[in-house]
């Protein structure tokens, strides 16, 4: 293999030297970048000779060049002979493991976690866990920070003596003095408690959730909602309700809206773990506390757990607890927590079923499609086909139509938008008589809205639509209306006529094309605007290629499509000619 560098014994590594030695930081950036190639150059053995030990000397750099190597390194065991020789990569590593940069350690650490699938028992005996023990251990905090990440990836691999000792050390790290380190701790207390046999969850894991949960600092005690989840999936529903109760309440009511908040998003996770029972017995009144919390991001937090929660309890205790703060939801303060209602409220319809939905869900959302927020009524919009599925159609549309139809013009296009992007499935539910008389001219009258992306939107609309009613109804419904713009005095409408003809043309066959497409199209051909000219191009390039499988068809692309292409492609217009050339390339 070509390695691009001189085969010489020094030159890579002298050109690597110079290169990190650099005022330039990019300059030693790409040189980090290049390590690969240079290790090729060189070969396994010295690469593992020299090139290894030479970097595992150079960390006093840029956050971005030491990043960068924390990365390159976690790939880098094909460089230097493979497997049997991955455990010499965890020297420069420990040494990124320890910086001061938090994402540089974050980054070692995931390296070394990576090339730790590879490491044989072996290895990691002699290797892994002298490094593990020296960066537990260390004097500076960055390589007790950077330890805790390590313990899961090899304690199923080691001996129970040395699974003895991790377990110990790990308990060193959440009694840290540093609040950093216990931050660490708790992160990763999860990740190891899923390596535990159930004895050792409630003999080791457990006291080091409780002390990490106690703690002083809420920057701890918000990560333990995590490892709390993690303990009760690998105990039994009698033990979680007998060892974990106390802190799960200490969680919920903590007082830093942070760790409820970490909680509240959490919640239905927490619930799958504990089990029916508790959920029923417990969990169902935390969970209203969380929806009524004086904290806005904890109410938000918690209204984007209601379907899922809500899916273990019975359609009363639904009723009961959930439905009546949902309600109050709906007219919270914040308009965040009202947004993160309306994303998630039509999921409840599914459980409450259509008598109970009628009743109780749809006044809602009336009432939340009239927000004076955008977003809510966004969310809203987004989420209706699962209220149709439930209450039906017919009641929708009676109900829900008004609102929709005033939404269309709502002064946030991307309220329009999400309207647009829902019509081909009211459309298909509400049929065509229906659609023709209530919806049809909203429809075309997106194609002159002022914004680019609902012009667009609407274009595709059509097509979408097209393809629900039929090509019958297509020619008197819509060619006609699209065509009929190609004439307006504003080049926004005949630009609009130009996209249409080319997102509807496949939907369309070849006797509209002909009669009704083409000719239009060909006159706006010579428009004064050069815009104009060159969609005319990519719009028949799009016809060309949509309708020269057959006789007719190809007679149609010889006699008008490609003089049309080919008289485009002398336009003055630069764009046009390249438009133009390229369809006659494409249209066969």
């Amino acid at each position: 293999m070509d390695s691009g560098f001189p085969t010489d014994d020094v030159a890579p590594i002298a050109i690597l030297m110079d290169e990190l030695r650099s005022e330039d930081v990019q300059l030693r950036l790409n040189a980090i970048h290049s390590i690969p190639t240079i290790a090729l150059a060189l070969g396994p053995d010295r690469a593992r000779q020299e090139l290894i030990p030479f970097l595992q000397d150079s960390v006093d750099d840029e956050d971005e060049v030491l990043l960068a190597l924390a990365e390159e390194l976690g790939g880098f065991e094909e460089y230097i002979g493979g497997k049997e020789h991955t455990h010499i990569l965890l020297g420069p590593l420990e040494n990124l493991s320890a910086v001061e940069e938090t994402l540089v350690r974050d980054k070692a650490a995931e390296s070394i976690n990576k090339l730790a699938a590879s490491l044989s028992p072996a290895q990691i005996e002699e290797f892994y866990i002298p490094l593990l023990k020296r960066l537990s251990s260390g004097e500076w905090f960055t390589s007790r920070t950077s330890s805790a990440a390590l313990y899961a990836a090899v304690y199923p691999k080691v001996s129970p003596a040395i699974q003895d000792d991790l377990r110990k050390g790990y308990a060193a790290l959440g009694a840290d003095d540093t609040p950093m380190v216990r931050r660490a701790a708790a992160k990763w207390l999860g990740s190891l408690i899923k390596q535990l046999s159930s004895a050792h969850v409630l003999s080791d894991g457990l006291p080091i959730y409780r002390r990490l949960q106690g703690d002083d600092q809420d920057s701890v005690r918000l990560l333990t909602v995590e490892d709390l989840i993690a303990i009760a999936q690998s105990l039994s529903p009698a033990e979680v309700k007998d060892q974990l109760l106390k802190q799960i309440r200490g969680s919920i009511t903590d007082k830093s809206w942070r760790v409820r908040y970490m909680a509240a998003s959490h919640f239905n996770e927490l619930a799958e773990a504990v089990g029916t029972e508790l959920v029923r017995e417990e969990l169902i009144g935390h969970f209203v506390q969380l929806l009524k919390d004086n904290e806005a991001e904890v109410r938000t937090a918690a209204a984007g757990q209601i379907p899922a929660f809500s899916k273990q309890l019975e359609r009363e205790v639904i009723l009961a607890r959930v439905v009546p703060c949902v309600r109050d939801l709906s007219t919270d303060t914040s308009q965040h927590v009202r947004a993160a209602l309306a994303n998630q409220i039509c999921g409840l319809a599914p459980l409450l079923a259509r008598e109970a939905t009628t009743e109780h869900l749809l006044p809602l959302f009336l009432h939340l499609l009239k927000d004076d927020f955008p977003e809510v009524r966004l969310n809203i919009i987004s989420k209706l086909e699962t209220v149709n599925d439930v209450i039906g159609i017919e009641m929708l549309s009676e109900n829900l139509l008004p609102a929709i139809v005033e939404l269309a013009e709502d002064k946030s296009w991307r309220v329009r938008q999400a309207i647009i992007e829902y019509i081909p499935l009211l459309a298909k539910q509400l049929g065509r008589t229906f659609f023709d008389a209530q919806l049809s001219n909203l429809c075309m009258s997106w194609l002159g809205d002022t914004v680019y992306s609902i012009r667009e939107a609407a274009t595709v609309n059509l097509r979408k639509l097209i393809e629900v009613f039929g090509l019958d109804w297509a020619r008197t419904a819509i060619v006609p209306r699209v065509m009929g713009m190609g004439s307006h005095p504003n080049y926004l409408f005949r630009m609009t006529t130009v996209q249409a003809i080319t997102i509807i043309a496949p939907a369309l066959d070849l006797e509209v094309i002909r009669g009704e497409i083409v000719d239009p199209l060909l006159q706006l051909a010579g428009d004064a605007i050069p815009n104009i000219r060159f969609n005319v191009a990519k719009a028949l390039e799009v016809v060309g290629k949509s309708y020269n499988t057959t006789a007719e068809g190809q007679a149609l692309v010889s006699q008008r499509i490609k003089p049309a292409l080919e008289q485009l492609s002398k336009d003055p217009d630069a764009d046009v000619q390249y438009f133009a050339s390229r369809g006659l390339k494409n249209v066969k």
